[in-house]
């Protein structure tokens, strides 16, 4: 058993900012799937919403968030995570980020950020490093933990469950009372004491239901199992958008972090808000690419393929609406005109001024033939990023003892029913430094429990790999095809059904034979999508990113009210 004081599950910001924090406290293991640098953090080409400039105000950035959210966001979470962004920002220049800069007008060839602008922000508060800000960040954070002897990084190893005391329990071990379930994740600024409530014993000493303990991992170049105990365990395992066949996503983002929690006992919620991001490259070679919202920003305009503009019909900010709406505009034009893709024009902007603030961009499509300069860009939306996930407070914390989880991974209420553009880095710098605060301040006990090794039982090896391959893309279509950009309850319930159906063979397999990482992936999607569709049959309405066609409306009474769900005893 490989024992550290705190566990980090990811490699992404959230994950190496709360590594730092940390680690001159006790050990801390990273552990991540494929390299250490292979992140959703790693693709973000945008960049970090913050206020750091005189024209702009922490009003205005709550006040467009809180637009953006379609009245499900927290707004004390909403002003917390505002409020806190530029001393975040200043850090992580510290720690040696480099954001891209502009000449101020004048005689004296000052310097200051360069502030890009993307859709819902009503000022211009990007930071960025041109079209590659994520690679930058990842760079930098990684640079800095190189120097951190206390963090060691386990690479190619997945985590396949996480090991509470309940479970262990269950299975007859013998382990020491352990803190119980979150009374109050609303509150940003809780103490430990409404966020982790006790139970009363018999004897009337405090007796508590559940706490994590550490995590069973599987090393993918040895394929054997490993067991890592920690103190703490902080999930910060990203998104779940390869759950849909089209996505902007790395293949790492299978959430696994909330299939995980899901299963420990803890609440997920808001899952039926997912956001398309509305501008994929549409090219057959192109796989996941982005095209950044910031092109839009700095003036690309949305057209059909005739070339005629649209965005006029749907929003007062044109191709610059949130993105919940331009989705949605763009789906609906591409399904009236049968057209398989939209263009996003930007040729009207000087050749050299795209090239240099969108390199990235720009030499990709170029690439695949496509000259943005003189050419539109072929688009469709595709999904990108989960508003909803593991329920916590803006420390982080979750309903187990022990377990925490930051950035996309988590629901603090942030979003709420729509992400605006470029804060979620924000958030997850905010709240990882958060969560290494609260950790800090208040302590959390060792625990001497015995964990038993992974028992593969009669596992043997698979030998139908064709089973899992043709499972894990019977998902990702019935994803797209159901319970896409618009639903309906037929759609859903469709879906549902052939969701169970799924559930059953792959509990079976994974039962069967020995773990591997598709497999492993494979059985997270499919309990991610599950709950995905959970929620959304649970939310009669539509609101932000969750249109409904049996509910085109919102309902005032859904405002503020989270679809939880909690896995059965």
């Amino acid at each position: 058993m490989k024992q550290f004081d705190f566990l980090v599950l990811g490699s992404g910001i959230a994950g190496l900012t709360f590594a730092l924090k940390v680690a001159p406290h006790g050990r801390v293991a990273i552990i991540t799937k494929k390299n250490r640098a292979e992140s959703n953090t790693n693709y973000a080409q945008g960049g970090i919403a913050a206020v750091t400039s005189k024209e702009d105000s922490f009003e205005l950035h709550v006040r467009d968030t809180l637009q953006a959210g379609a009245g499900l966001c927290k707004e004390e979470v909403v002003r917390t995570i505002v409020r806190e962004g530029p001393e975040r920002i200043a850090e992580l220049i510290e720690l040696g980020m480099k954001f891209s800069e502009r000449e101020v007008p004048g005689p004296n060839g000052a310097r200051e950020l360069d502030l890009g602008r993307e859709g819902g922000h009503s000022k211009r508060r990007i930071l960025h490093a041109k079209d590659v800000t994520g690679r930058e960040i990842e760079r930098a954070l990684l640079s800095a933990i190189a120097q951190r002897p206390s963090i060691e990084i386990f690479e190619d190893h997945i985590a396949i469950d996480l090991i509470t005391t309940q479970k262990l329990e269950q299975g007859g071990s013998s382990v020491p009372p352990v803190q119980s379930v979150a009374a109050n994740v609303r509150n940003p600024d809780a103490g430990s004491a409404s966020v982790i409530a006790e139970k009363k014993g018999q004897s009337g000493s405090p007796r508590y239901v559940n706490r994590c303990v550490g995590v069973y991992v599987l090393d993918r170049r040895t394929g054997q199992v490993e067991t890592f105990a920690a103190r703490v365990v902080l999930l910060a395992t990203g998104g779940c958008s390869k759950v849909y066949l089209y996505t902007t996503n790395p293949d790492i983002a299978t959430g696994d972090g909330v299939a995980m929690a899901y299963r420990a006992g803890a609440a997920i919620a808001n899952m039926e808000f997912i956001q398309f991001h509305p501008t994929c490259l549409y090219h057959s070679r192109a796989k996941s690419f982005l095209i950044s919202e910031a092109v839009r920003g700095e003036g690309g305009v949305l057209k059909t393929v005739e070339g005629v503009e649209f965005m006029d019909r749907s929003h007062p900010l044109k191709s610059l609406a949130p993105r919940d709406v331009v989705a949605r505009a763009i789906d609906s034009e591409m399904k009236k005109s049968g057209a398989d893709h939209v263009l996003l024009d930007i040729t009207h902007k000087p050749a050299q001024f795209t090239i240099e603030r969108f390199p990235n961009i720009y030499q990709t499509c170029l690439r695949y033939g496509i000259d943005i300069t003189r050419e539109p860009i072929p688009v469709v939306p595709a999904a990108h990023y989960q508003c909803g996930g593991v329920l916590t407070n803006v420390n982080g914390e979750t309903e187990i003892a022990g377990l925490y989880a930051v950035g996309e991974v988590a629901c603090t209420g942030l979003h709420g029913a729509n992400r605006l553009a470029s804060n979620s880095l924000l958030e997850a710098l905010v709240c990882a430094r958060r969560a290494a605060m609260k950790l800090l301040a208040h302590p959390p006990p060792r625990v001497d429990s015995k964990i038993p090794p992974w028992q593969p039982g009669h596992a043997m090896d698979a030998d139908e790999l064709v089973v899992v391959s043709h499972n894990w893309e019977e998902i990702r279509r019935l994803m797209w095809d159901y319970v896409g950009i618009v639903r309906t309850n037929k759609r859903l319930q469709r879906a549902q059904k052939r969701i169970t159906h799924l559930q059953e063979e792959i509990r079976e397999y994974y039962w069967d034979f020995v773990v591997t990482s598709d497999l492993l992936e494979l059985r997270n999607i499919a309990t991610v999508a599950e709950l995905i569709v959970t929620s959304a049959l649970m939310r009669p309405e539509s609101r932000g990113l969750h249109y409904n066609l049996d509910y085109p409306n919102p309902d005032p009474a859904w405002a503020q009210r989270d679809t939880a769900v909690r896995k059965p005893d």
